[in-house]
């Protein structure tokens, strides 16, 4: 971890697009050291304390207000596990963080599967979740569903997080080139969100962070509508964090805003990180090697308190298209199938 200072600067916003009705998009952003979450002066600009700092962004689904209450849910119980579990842990090392934020996403999926459970009026809830945690140089990332993130680095876009989706499993399996799986009509089918299932698996990843990196999170309303060249290319004409999420989320909207979009921007900068290397680096998606058998040494602790502030949202909208687990699984066989058939 780094010793000398990393500054954060972040800003965020959410807006409900051009044809829904309500927004079920959330975000936060927070300091992790002081328990803040805010988008006050205080925030938006502040150093990487000894705890960290998150940022959120949760896209959610069910229909009616269903969609609204698990992704504000999914970044409240998040925070709170944090900002009470991992605030009062003895071991502050890399590996005990990205520990915590898993559990802390995992933890969450328990809530809002519960909650369903309790409460037939919004069964079947869920939402995405791309949750960053920053640590000295570090950044981590803890992902369910297909909300994504990016770093431009040297007017370069990397995406660093992997869609858990049908058509991200056709692209690996060699079957769909990235560009197919753009234009498809099936590109919103996921294959896993918080809280329809009790149990998921989270995918988690790191990148060590370089002077000048901006992060992006964005929800699909956003990806689905501005291509990671486009997003390279406003970064490197807007240096206001506040106009640059203003700028994506109108050319999201000028080209239909179909859902809703969710921006979160976050530049880094500090004598704590390194000069990016003229090639950029290894930048992509790259799996955190979690000593699993961490979770055994010792009873887990877990956040029961009441909700953490308010994330930064507005009102939510109507449920996407999605398909889970045994649904999806017969999609892929099916479209497997179809395209051997006209090979």
């Amino acid at each position: 971890m780094a010793t000398r200072p990393v500054q954060i600067s972040v800003f965020g916003k959410t807006d409900v697009g051009r044809t829904r009705d309500h927004n079920e998009d959330t975000f936060l952003v927070a300091d992790l050291t002081r328990g803040v979450s805010s988008l006050q002066p205080e925030i938006r600009q502040h150093e990487v304390g000894r705890r960290g700092s998150l940022l959120v962004v949760a896209d959610g689904m069910g229909g009616a207000a269903a969609g609204e209450v698990a992704s504000h849910m999914a970044s409240e119980v998040i925070f709170g596990h944090l900002t009470t579990v991992w605030v009062e842990d003895t071991d502050t090392s890399p590996q005990r963080f990205a520990y915590r934020l898993r559990e802390a996403v995992e933890l969450a999926n328990n809530r809002i599967n519960s909650h369903a459970k309790e409460h037939p009026d919004v069964r079947g809830m869920g939402t995405t979740a791309t949750v960053a945690g920053v640590l000295g140089s570090d950044l981590y990332l803890a992902q369910v569903g297909d909300s994504r993130a990016y770093i431009v680095r040297n007017g370069v876009t990397t995406q660093i997080t992997k869609d858990q989706s049908l058509m991200q499993r056709l692209v690996d399996a060699g079957e769909l080139t990235e560009e197919e799986a753009e234009q498809s009509e099936r590109k919103n089918i996921i294959l896993q969100a918080l809280g329809p299932d009790p149990r998921v698996k989270v995918d988690l990843t790191w990148q060590p962070l370089c002077r000048g990196d901006l992060l992006l999170l964005c929800s699909d309303g956003l990806s689905g509508q501005v291509k990671k060249e486009e997003i390279g290319e406003l970064a490197g004409q807007v240096s206001d964090l506040s106009e640059l999420c203003s700028r994506l989320i109108s050319l999201a909207n000028e080209r239909g805003g179909p859902d809703n979009i969710t921006a979160v921007a976050a530049r880094f900068t500090g004598e704590g990180l390194e000069e990016p290397p003229t090639n950029g680096g290894s930048v992509g998606h790259q799996v955190y090697p979690l000593i699993e058998e961490e979770s055994t040494t010792e009873p887990v602790p877990v956040y029961t308190g009441s909700p953490a502030p308010e994330p930064i949202r507005t009102r939510s909208g109507r449920p996407r298209w999605v398909t889970y687990a045994g649904l999806a699984l017969l999609a892929i066989s099916a479209i497997l199938l179809l395209l051997l058939g006209t090979r």
